[in-house]
């Protein structure tokens, strides 16, 4: 079982993550019978945020475990029963509540595009319409956060990122974020509980409060080696740049591992810094640089001598784009003779298309994608270039996927060099595939 965070407190249960039309549908439904009838709910974005050419799938693994401990304990169901939230039977039911049915979707790490069936949820209606809010809050964020992650990597190019946004967010989001960029690619983070429960590696030294608490930079310079040793990254924009520049390497040596820069144009700054580094003979200290950047602001310092970028708010906030825009729709059940029916939403803006949907990302010969080629209660034609995207994540209520954060981040680096070069352009644009159906002929 992968590590996780418990979302509320510690073993809390997770199903009260859930808005109350959820449990009012069900009883509603276990009244007149219809809660039981074989439902498949989908997931997935009508369209992407204006002007991103993909979307990069996290959170299935949190959402698994999320979906593990989404059990009515007596905690949960006294206070429905003492809110008045639904009627006696429905209780009941929700005591014994497991869910038993399967999900299929596309893993962490895949990339996605309009009309996509990220999650496939198959099972009774009751069982699969309760689990509605949780699926979307937590694949709304963390898709979010690893498709903005994922341009910024790509705008950094060889140069490491580092995710510390946890003061912009809140405090459980903070982690979820940090897990998110980490599988679009991020280096380290910041946050000690996403490395205590996701083993990604964390990083940081001192703010300059660090500084300001000393009599004087020296000072604090020299505590903050003392206790790290010259490998340490010292910032240097408290005072006066170029005189902190001179204290550092005095009081570290050539061997002085970093320096932070915070404020100010950090384009020019970095090229005097590299410049009296080098000069002063601290010819490997590694610049690093902060202060409010997002994908287009690390993509202007291409051409600066920086050597890593430490982002914040732009990252935990989407960098512009806060929610993937999921939605969760019924889009088959059984008939009254157990015959499966397709169904859809007709409303303006707000179409979805009915049917179980399969799909897989065609590709040219030489590995190139063309198009999400999405099938309608069929599997679409894999012409041999081909690759699918779905892939079984419970089956028959019991958790069948299990995947490290490596492997997610490995699945990205592969599904980003299928895409057409001009999908990683930064500037607005259409999604970098077309969606195609493909479905039964008449």
């Amino acid at each position: 079982m992968s590590p996780r965070l418990d979302t509320v407190n510690a073993n809390a249960s997770t199903a009260l993550l859930t808005d109350r039309y959820e449990l009012t549908m069900l009883q509603a439904t276990l009244r007149d019978g219809t809660a039981h009838r074989r439902s498949v709910f989908e997931l997935f974005a009508r369209r992407l945020p204006q002007g991103r050419r993909y979307g990069v799938v996290a959170g299935i693994g949190r959402l698994l475990d999320a979906l593990e401990d989404f059990r009515f304990a007596q905690a949960e169901l006294d206070w429905l029963r003492e809110a008045d939230v639904v009627d006696a039977d429905t209780i009941q039911w929700l005591a014994d509540y497991r869910f038993t049915g399967t999900l299929w979707g596309y893993p962490d790490g895949e990339l996605y595009f309009p009309q996509s069936p990220v999650l496939v949820v198959e099972g009774t209606f009751a069982e699969c319409v309760i689990l509605e809010t949780v699926f979307l809050s937590i694949l709304n964020h963390d898709s979010a956060i690893a498709s903005a992650a994922a341009r910024m990597i790509s705008a950094a190019g060889d140069r490491p990122c580092i995710e510390m946004g946890s003061r912009r967010t809140h405090e459980a989001s903070a982690v979820a974020a940090a897990r998110a960029a980490y599988i679009a690619g991020f280096a380290a983070t910041s946050n000690l509980e996403a490395g205590r429960t996701y083993g990604i590696p964390t990083t940081g030294t001192s703010a300059h409060s660090f500084t300001l608490l000393h009599d004087t930079e020296r000072e604090a310079f020299e505590a903050q080696v003392r206790a790290l040793g010259p490998g340490t990254t010292l910032l240097v924009d408290t005072y006066d740049i170029p005189e902190a520049i001179r204290t550092a390497v005095d009081v570290a040596g050539a061997e002085l591992g970093g320096v932070r820069l915070d404020s100010g144009d950090l384009v020019a700054l970095a090229r005097e810094v590299r410049a009296q580094l080098d000069g002063l003979g601290a010819t490997s200290t590694r610049i690093t640089v902060t202060s409010d950047l997002d994908e287009y602001a690390i993509a202007a310092l291409a051409a600066a001598p920086v050597d890593g970028y430490g982002v914040g708010t732009a990252l935990v906030t989407g960098s512009g784009a806060p929610t993937s825009g999921f939605v969760y729709k019924l889009v088959s059940r059984a008939g009254e003779d157990g015959t499966m029916v397709p169904v859809a939403k007709k409303s303006t803006d707000k179409i979805s298309v009915g049917g179980r949907k399969s799909a897989l990302r065609r590709r040219s010969a030489d590995g190139t994608a063309q198009a999400e080629v999405i099938g309608i209660d069929l599997a679409p034609v894999d012409d041999g270039d081909d690759r699918a995207l779905l892939v079984e994540l419970v089956r028959h209520g019991v958790r069948v996927h299990h995947e490290t954060l490596d492997a997610a981040r490995v699945r990205l680096r592969s599904s980003l060099a299928e895409l057409p070069v001009t999908a990683m352009q930064l500037m607005r644009g259409e999604p970098a595939i077309e969606t195609v159906y493909e479905k039964e002929k008449a």
